[in-house]
């Protein structure tokens, strides 16, 4: 019988109706209601939180990433519930702050509640203990009968039970009439023994361009203290210059040591600036293109290198070095 630990944060799988709309509780709430979903394992459950995932922020990633690190000595895999809205953002972070995780690591949540009768949460429990115990290191995400990488998981849709996908990744697994089919392709390898590293800078500013987007924007960022800049550019990675000049605001963070990484809006395929004028103006003043990255793993991925480093040209060999599948066509 595996031993899975569970770790529980709250979130919408855990929450009831309350006069303020939907409320978490705690790990009782979801362990009144798996029935036979926790019969095949040795499970021990923690509850970390009992919060929405709206106010699961860095500080609590922190807690999360140690209590995930201090389990892989007793347990064959570990189940973390917590709510759909920022689960991409941990379990990308978790990417980065957890090297060579030794077991699998599964995130997983609902749409709603467990208490209810049509919630989807022990259809997605059950997948996520069945990846769990599959003895496939690496972070997941299991939703709707998918298993997705950590760092390629996105929340595409508010209420639809379908509502991560992998961006710009296959499915690491799938669960069907034969049970769990893993994509070996996918799977993250394994280089070395488990490494834990929270250090983080929090720093970091997430900023979607629009046609009239204005570019003191940048000089309120660099004056406030932020040390990183993500930004969703157009298309493949453009960037105006015309009358409101971005372009000339990215050699000013890179004077004060800010660094910034340009990702599309693009939901799919990669970015890349080399295509267009607007993109090549922006490498030229010290733009790290996030590439094929979603902006959570980009937000993520620089917040963890920020906390390591402030050397620019460190931070940028870091950023486009692959650490866990989160670039794929560099």
């Amino acid at each position: 019988m595996k031993k899975i630990l569970m770790l529980t944060t709250g979130g919408t799988i855990a929450s009831v109706a309350s006069e303020e709309g939907l409320t978490p509780l705690g790990s009782d709430e979801i362990l009144r209601h798996l029935g036979e979903s926790a019969g095949a394992f040795d499970l021990t459950v923690r509850e970390l939180y009992t919060l929405d995932s709206t106010n699961i922020q860095p500080e609590e990633w922190k807690v999360i990433a140690t209590e995930i690190f201090a389990g892989f000595s007793d347990y064959d895999g570990i189940v973390v519930t917590h709510g759909t809205d920022t689960m991409a953002y941990t379990a990308s972070m978790m990417t980065f702050m957890i090297e060579n995780p030794p077991v699998p690591v599964v995130f997983t949540g609902s749409q709603v509640p467990i208490s209810e009768a049509l919630s989807d949460a022990i259809s997605n429990l059950r997948c996520a203990f069945a990846m769990a115990a599959a003895g496939r290191p690496g972070i997941f995400v299991a939703f709707d009968r998918k298993i997705i990488l950590g760092c390629r998981a996105v929340k595409v849709k508010t209420t639809a039970f379908d509502a991560f996908e992998s961006v710009n990744l296959p499915y690491a697994a799938v669960v069907d009439a034969k049970g769990l089919q893993l994509n070996e392709a996918v799977l993250p390898a394994i280089s070395g023994p488990p490494r834990l590293d929270t250090d983080m800078d929090s720093d970091v500013f997430l900023l979607k361009l629009t046609p009239g987007s204005n570019p003191r924007i940048i000089d309120f960022l660099v004056d406030h203290g932020y040390r990183g800049i993500v930004i969703e550019a157009f298309g493949a990675g453009g960037i105006q210059f015309v009358r409101r000049d971005f372009v000339a605001k990215l050699a000013l963070a890179e004077k004060n040591g800010v660094s910034v990484v340009v990702v599309s809006q693009c939901l799919y395929e990669s970015s890349d600036l080399n295509i267009y004028q607007v993109g090549q103006k922006a490498l030229r003043q010290g733009a790290i293109e996030g590439v094929d990255m979603t902006t959570e793993s980009a937000v993520t991925k620089l917040m963890w290198i920020l906390g390591n480093t402030r050397d620019p040209k460190a931070v940028r060999a870091f950023f486009e070095r692959s650490v866990a599948g989160e670039i794929q066509f560099a």
